[in-house]
């Protein structure tokens, strides 16, 4: 797969994600926002925003377990776990 079929085939997954219906699961959702946070942020560590303490401590554990992906490999995760677990469209 070329960078161009990648890119484009992850921001096809990045809409089917955020048009969904479908409520999933608190942990299933880390793992959408760290494999996304992976593929986009690629300047140093990201770190998690937000008023809740306890909810960016999760952010930030699920950034941890990703931290070694590169770029190209959490934008096909990304796209495994849209393809896996969004099916309404």
């Amino acid at each position: 797969m070329t960078d161009e079929d990648l890119n484009i085939a992850f921001q096809k997954a990045f809409d089917k994600a955020s048009s969904t219906k479908i409520e999933l699961p608190p942990d299933v959702m880390l793992h959408f926002y760290a494999y996304y946070k992976q593929a986009m942020h690629t300047e140093g560590f990201y770190t998690p925003s937000g008023n809740s303490e306890l909810r960016n401590a999760f952010k930030l554990n699920a950034l941890f377990q990703v931290k070694n992906l590169t770029p190209e490999e959490a934008k096909l995760k990304y796209i495994e776990i849209v393809n896996k677990y969004i099916t309404d469209i």
